[in-house]
């Protein structure tokens, strides 16, 4: 077996908090880097080896963290580089490593450097960002921002556009300039050093713009009826990318036995093993959408909605699981803190489902290789909410898209609303739910973002005393992996491409073999035995339903049932 083989975070299993959303240590309802700290007992226990912590630099907040103002300061609401150290400390007292949000295609337009690059176009700092002249007294071209709106706002100071491909308050960074690389590798290095191992890397594959390598700025295509047309193709994926990739892991990543993983919207396969390739890529593995976008039309946006089809969501995950397999690596995860709840999603939120159907999902996705990722509340089953306007909700995104949609194209609020409901962000920020409590534990005060009311019966404290709750049937799935490595080195092959409703797979290392069946629909579904492996002296390894249910139909899935069989016969 190779050294990439063995790498530590393959067998590992990440958790992502949203520090605003977790836990408020001081009662003014924004969730705090104290009240992680006091939580860390929670993620010892659910069996996790990383945090991937969204970012607690200090901001400004237009998005929430994602506009950074100082990469070497903690957000004064989140509280002190003594409370992070605090927190990293208890961390390593209990065997979890942390990866930081590194925020680099972009920082805050209140960032220093963007306060000077903007004053003139001869500041040393100008440079930094990226720019074109007014095109007929206006935008270069059509690009849409993914927060809706041009991605270009005018600069009075210097009389050009700058470019933003999400808020206008988040200015590109201009990564062919040398010095602004040595300035990410830099502030890598100043948090390696304090201890972090890794970096989760925020739409990493935005940083080489295309046409500043060959010079034509396109127009992006037209969308007809759709609710936006952001231009994030016109700028992934560029021709530098990789050559800055492999600078960074020169520089920074080859320095330190850390984890990485690349946020790559709009990534094919093919870009993917370029990107986490072990001898030739950069970086460990990548976040790609492809499973995530399989609910929106196409070629519409993600607020164009349409029913998940099993065959597209299962040719999809296969497609990703055989193209890495022994040429780079899968993140897995269904969701993260840009998506909704999971179990509102392709599962059932229903009071009769829930439980069980979060089950299947976690079951389903955490068996395939790759590292998995868990999201905080998705080891409750925590759901997503539906306010009834646009009032209630503070991402800017869905506020932005709203506005747009309504007014200045016509769509009608109440299918609007809709969309909101099922895809916006705000349904994964909804504080964690700890207990029945008032606010669920999570203040003691006013929360930032409303409280799903379900945390009187979906909530931490409920699902540690329930052996049979979601919450345990997580930790067994994350224990499975460090225990089996066919788990972590096992080949992947999907079974039924074409049915409606089955997922299954199997995982194959030559010595152990896994069959995995799991039942994505709401009604009993008859096992096509004559198309699955012989399930004769097959022994149970997990499932949502008790071991002896298997034997009193094991020919039939019931509603949303998730069952993980290995195999007598070992050979392929």
């Amino acid at each position: 077996m190779s050294s990439s083989d063995l790498r530590w975070w393959k067998n590992s299993t990440v958790y992502q908090i949203y520090p605003r959303s977790f836990c408020d240590s001081n009662g003014d309802g924004i969730g705090d880097i104290p009240g992680i700290t006091s939580k860390l007992d929670h993620l010892k226990t659910l069996g996790v080896d990383v945090v991937w912590l969204s970012p607690v630099y200090q901001s400004p907040n237009d998005d929430n963290g994602y506009d950074i103002s100082d990469y070497r300061a903690i957000m004064g609401e989140f509280g002190t580089m003594a409370d992070f150290d605090a927190m990293l400390a208890g961390m390593t007292e209990r065997g979890i490593a942390l990866m930081m949000d590194l925020v680099v295609n972009h920082t805050s337009d209140e960032h220093d450097w963007f306060r000077q690059a903007r004053s003139s176009r001869d500041n040393p700092y100008h440079d930094y960002y990226i720019w074109q002249e007014p095109v007929d007294g206006r935008e270069p071209n059509n690009w849409e921002s993914v927060f809706s709106g041009s991605a270009w706002t005018f600069n009075e100071a210097t009389g050009e556009y700058y470019l933003h491909m999400f808020s206008p308050k988040q200015p590109d960074l201009n990564w062919e300039n040398p010095q602004v690389r040595a300035e990410v590798y830099d502030l890598m290095h100043f948090w390696f050093k304090k201890g972090v191992r890794g970096f989760r890397m925020d739409v990493i594959n935005l940083i080489s713009k295309p046409w500043l390598t060959h010079g034509t700025l396109p127009d992006a295509p037209v969308v007809q009826n759709g609710f936006f047309q952001p231009a994030i193709d016109m700028v992934k994926h560029g021709p530098r990318f990789m050559e800055f990739m492999r600078e960074m892991r020169r520089e920074v990543l080859d320095h330190y036995d850390s984890i990485t993983v690349g946020e790559a919207p709009c990534a094919t396969v093919q870009e993917a093993r370029d990107i986490t390739h072990p001898e030739t890529g950069a970086l460990d593995m990548v976040f790609q959408f492809e499973h995530m976008d399989l609910d929106s039309q196409s070629g519409k946006g993600k607020w164009a909605l349409k029913a998940l089809q099993l065959p597209d969501l299962k040719a999809s995950l296969s497609r990703w699981q055989s193209g890495l397999h022994g040429q780079g690596w899968n993140s897995l995860y269904w969701n993260n803190h840009d998506q909704p709840r999971i179990v509102s999603r392709f599962g059932d939120d229903s009071p009769a489902y829930r439980e069980r159907s979060a089950k299947m999902l976690a079951t389903c996705l955490h068996l395939m290789q790759g590292t998995p990722y868990v999201y905080q509340g998705e080891e409750l089953g925590m759901t997503n909410v539906a306010w009834p306007t646009i009032d209630h909700y503070q991402d800017i995104e869905t506020r932005n898209m709203y506005r747009v949609a309504t007014q200045e194209r016509g769509q009608i609020p109440a299918r609007v609303m809709r969309s909101i409901h099922a895809k916006g962000r705000d349904n994964a920020r909804t504080p964690m739910q700890w207990t029945v409590q008032a606010q669920g534990g999570f203040t003691s005060g006013t929360p930032w973002l409303a409280v799903n009311d379900n945390h009187t019966h979906i909530n931490a404290e409920a699902a540690l005393a329930d052996p049979q709750s979601v919450f345990h049937h997580y930790r067994q799935l994350i224990a499975l992996r460090k225990q089996h490595p066919v788990l972590v080195h096992g080949r992947y092959e999907l079974l039924l491409p074409r049915h409606p409703h089955l997922f299954a797979y199997l995982r194959d290392d030559g010595q152990q073999r896994l069959l995995v069946l799991c039942n994505f629909s709401g009604q009993f579904q008859r096992l096509p035995l004559t198309e699955l492996p012989t399930l004769k002296g097959a022994e149970p390894l997990i499932g949502n339903l008790p071991f002896d249910e298997w034997q009193m139909a094991p020919d039939t899935l019931a509603a949303w049932e998730a069952r993980a069989y290995w195999l007598a016969d070992t050979s392929t």
